[in-house]
């Protein structure tokens, strides 16, 4: 346990927010999912995973060519939004031919089905790029900035003001579109939804376009504090999808809200409890555990009934 002054808590506080914001871009995309399909799309991580794999590849090519710092920093932009394109091209494929035809299965297809699609395509990429890490560099010079004891990297400045951007547009969308509200309403009732007009394989398809999106965004800023690798979407999958329990999976603002208390609870909880960085996977586990035995529908999630 370190000894906590205001510079300290502060400090783990950017963390948290930082790291918690990652697990909200990816957690909405679990949560978009469920609140229409009502199962969860466990090939997700590696959906982010091959968008942020597409934009490095192409990333690398750009640094063969452009040097100065500027066209550098255009080089990454351009390359996320390949990636972008990638991902959302991925996802709705993955929609259409693996979990489309299963819609009227038991459950349990779809699910089976995800599964089968997160293997086929994490060895996909073991066969395609190597199973050997690869490093995304930075766009820029990351270089902390240090004031008044507490350290901030342009990386994990760039990752709070998109996470703000990016939650607060995706929640303008939900609630103020057209498109938005159909949405919603899809994920009330589909049956209604289409009979009021509402082109229900449209709406599904957009709801898998903006989480595979999300979700590689989301790779790419992991990707540059860390590697790149087949399995690298699995781990942050499952916090992700943690994160989307927590908040109340099925609930825009759970997810986001669950990402950020995750974020939060792993980074004060390690240096609380004095483990190591390595086990802050503990912290996760557990309160999802907590949360499954004393409100398993989650922070802003509301029960259901069934009749059976």
């Amino acid at each position: 346990m370190e000894n906590f002054n205001f510079s300290t808590i502060l400090q783990h506080f950017i963390n948290g927010l930082t790291v918690g914001g990652i697990y909200a871009f990816i957690a909405l995309g679990y949560t978009m999912v469920y609140g229409i399909l009502k199962f969860i799309n466990f090939a997700h991580g590696e959906i982010l995973m091959m968008g942020t794999y597409i934009s490095l590849i192409i990333y690398d090519v750009f640094l063969n060519y452009f040097k100065t710092p500027f066209l550098i920093f255009v080089a990454f932009i351009i390359s996320l939004i390949i990636g972008i394109c990638f991902g959302v091209t991925l996802g709705v494929s993955v929609e259409i031919l693996a979990y489309k035809p299963l819609r009227n299965a038991p459950r349990l297809a779809p699910l089976l089905s995800a599964i089968g699609v997160s293997i086929i395509l994490s060895n996909l990429a073991a066969f395609l790029f190597g199973t050997k890490s690869k490093k995304f560099q930075y766009p820029f010079d990351n270089t902390p900035i240090t004031i008044s004891g507490i350290s901030i990297s342009p990386n994990q400045l760039m990752i709070l003001i998109l996470s703000l951007i990016l939650m607060v547009g995706l929640k303008i969308f939900i609630d103020k579109t057209k498109t938005g509200k159909a949405m919603r309403a899809a994920s009330e009732n589909q049956k209604v939804a289409s009979l009021m007009g509402i082109n229900i394989n449209r709406i599904i398809s957009i709801t898998f376009a903006i989480g595979s999106g999300l979700a590689v965004i989301a790779g790419v800023l992991i990707a540059l504090d860390y590697k790149v690798y087949p399995t690298m979407g699995t781990m942050a999958g499952l916090k992700a999808f943690i994160a989307a329990v927590v908040g109340g999976i099925g609930n825009i603002s759970g997810a986001m809200l669950g990402g950020i208390i995750l974020g939060l609870l792993e980074t004060f909880g390690t240096a609380v409890l004095g483990l190591p960085v390595g086990f802050k996977d503990i912290i996760a586990f557990g309160v999802l555990i907590i949360i499954l035995l004393f409100k398993p529908e989650g922070i802003l999630g509301k029960k259901t009934r069934e009749k059976v």
